[in-house]
């Protein structure tokens, strides 16, 4: 429950503090003297988004600060959950910057704000006039009936397994869109992809083939030419062999008594060897040179194939041409590969489905045990709130499994006798929406461990007898709950275990919000005042203290 609240510098407050009861708190004050604001602070701590334009001194920084007592609340595994440390005494904290930066801490640990949101959701729960409106919508009804007949469990498990169902079906989607276009594409891949398998690439050197074909189409005069070379060189009247063979001789004669003579023979003999094997090898070369037609035509058109197809796939050689090659068969396969994949999700999902349906029928029929209780609980209760007339129905359908399950629920009302039940947005007025959600509210208490719930005015639209039956609910439901009450009505004011009162002080420059704790002589003053006005009649002071002895206080004259 909340022990301490603190506000600095927020919209019309410069500072607050607010202790309140472990039981009802109430809180009044002229319209305009800044509950709504307070509530705003308290929306603050619990996540809401800043407004640096909502500072009361917008040079300085607002700080919002609310300490817990969570220690009987089993709340470990949520701190756990968001790698908290976990205390008996939790302190939120949310600080926003003049120039709009905004920073939330839990136990002085930074967090997120939607950190902030989840602990905060575990710690209060404000009631405002936009949760009675959401009184109407279908989905809102569903939530408070699986809160009800306990089935949050159940239903977060369903919705685990129905998050996981949508998340197979829209990758199926995705993926069934990708073999659509990949077919699309599949045949020109596979056209490509067989020319290149047809032209055998693999091991391919181009320039060897490129060579050949020059040699082939020069070979008359290659072979012409090695013939002159070999006349030259050891064949002819005059050749070089024949003219070196003549200067070793003369080197030779003159080798015993000129060393330098024997040293140039020596190199000689070298140099003829060295001939004499360029001949040969001149003479082989010679031999094996031969025109062929039929092999010039088969390596040109070997080489026209791959020009065509290097200047298709706009590459240079026959390297890059394995790359497309091995990029076209990675598409092709792809694309068969897919349809496995697809086959594999399609399995996933149907079985998924399955357990999402059997998951939601079975959530469905613990739903519509709790039906005929929750129509009988809450029309009884309305009924000792002055609608004795009133008739709950829960209308049902089923249809296709959707985020909250298969069931289309609406909660059908009616206040007067003989009156068909209608949706609540046609047949409940303002005032019978507050008691509806009050109720709704009362029951739902039993079913919760939240520490401290806010009401905003929910007694909107109630006087009399009525509203001293929505005291007493709201003092029972503070038995197991700390309640903190905003209200108009003299009968809240006195039911409360506590009273604060809400003003404004105008000071020369500027007019402040301010909050005090009433004393009992004070909450006297206030409730005839809320009775009669600013300056109330003795009866109105006696109706104050009457209305404060139902909860046996003791009265001072």
């Amino acid at each position: 429950m909340l022990i301490d609240l603190r506000i600095r510098n927020y919209a019309l407050i410069e500072q607050l503090q607010l202790q309140p009861s472990a039981l009802l708190n109430i809180i009044t004050g002229e319209t305009g003297a800044g509950k709504s604001i307070m509530l705003g602070a308290i929306g603050l701590l619990l996540g809401n988004r800043a407004d640096s334009r909502m500072l009361f001194d917008t040079d300085k920084k607002c700080v919002i600060e609310g300490q817990f007592d969570i220690s009987s609340y089993q709340l470990q595994d949520i701190f756990e959950s968001e790698d908290l440390d976990y205390d008996a005494q939790c302190i939120l904290r949310r600080e926003i910057s003049p120039g709009g930066k905004s920073r939330a801490f839990v136990n002085d640990t930074p967090v997120t704000l939607e950190t902030l949101r989840h602990i905060g959701a575990n710690l209060m729960d404000i009631h405002s006039q936009h949760d009675t409106l959401l009184l109407g919508d279908a989905v809102f009804q569903l939530n408070l009936l699986d809160l009800y007949a306990g089935l949050v469990p159940a239903r977060a498990q369903y919705s685990n397994a129905y998050r996981q169902y949508r998340k197979l079906e829209t990758d199926l989607k995705a993926l069934e869109d990708q073999v659509a276009q990949a077919n699309k594409e599949l045949d020109y891949h596979s056209f490509l992809l067989s020319e290149l398998e047809d032209a055998r690439l693999d091991n391919e050197q181009q320039d060897e083939l490129e060579q050949e074909v020059k040699e082939l189409e020069h070979a008359e005069e290659i072979k012409y030419k090695l013939t002159n070379a070999l006349q030259a060189l050891s064949e002819g009247e005059y050749c070089a062999t024949g003219a070196l063979k003549d200067a070793t001789m003369l080197l030779g004669q003159i080798a015993p008594y000129s060393e330098p003579a024997r040293e140039l023979k020596h190199r000689l003999d070298s140099c003829l060897i060295e001939l004499h094997d360029i001949a040969d090898e001149i003479e082989a070369v010679e031999r094996r040179t031969e025109g062929d037609p039929a092999r010039i035509d088969e390596l040109q058109g070997r080489l026209n194939v791959l020009y065509s197809l290097q200047r298709k796939h706009q590459v240079r050689d026959v390297v890059a041409l394995l790359a497309v090659r091995s990029d076209l068969r990675d598409k092709v396969s792809s694309v068969l590969n897919l349809d496995k994949q697809i086959n594999r999700l399609r399995r996933d999902a149907e079985a998924t489905l399955a357990t999402v349906t059997k998951q939601a029928t079975r959530l469905s029929e613990a739903r519509r045990k709790v039906f005929p209780k929750f129509e009988k609980e809450l029309a009884a209760l309305l009924s000792d709130l002055g609608m004795p007339h009133s008739r709950i129905v829960v209308q049902h359908q089923e249809g296709a499994p959707a985020a909250s399950g298969i069931d289309i629920i609406s909660i059908l009302f009616s206040a007067n006798k003989g009156a068909q039940p209608q949706t609540l947005s046609k047949s409940a007025s303002g005032g019978e929406f507050s008691r509806l959600m009050l109720c709704i509210k009362y029951m739902l208490a039993d079913k919760t461990a939240l520490p401290t719930i806010v009401f905003d005015e929910i007694d909107t639209g109630i006087s009399g007898e009525i509203a001293v039956k929505v005291g007493r609910m709201m003092q029972q439901m503070a038995k197991k709950h700390q309640l903190i009450t905003i209200s108009h009505l003299p009968q809240m004011a006195a039911a409360g275990d506590t009273h604060y009162f809400v003003y404004k002080e105008d000071r020369a420059d500027r007019t402040v919000s301010r909050i005090r704790l009433l004393s009992l002589e004070e909450r006297i003053q206030e409730i005839a005042q809320m009775i009669s006005g600013a300056k109330p009649s003795q009866h109105a002071y006696q109706s104050a203290r009457e209305l404060l002895a139902m909860r046996g206080e003791e009265l001072v004259g």
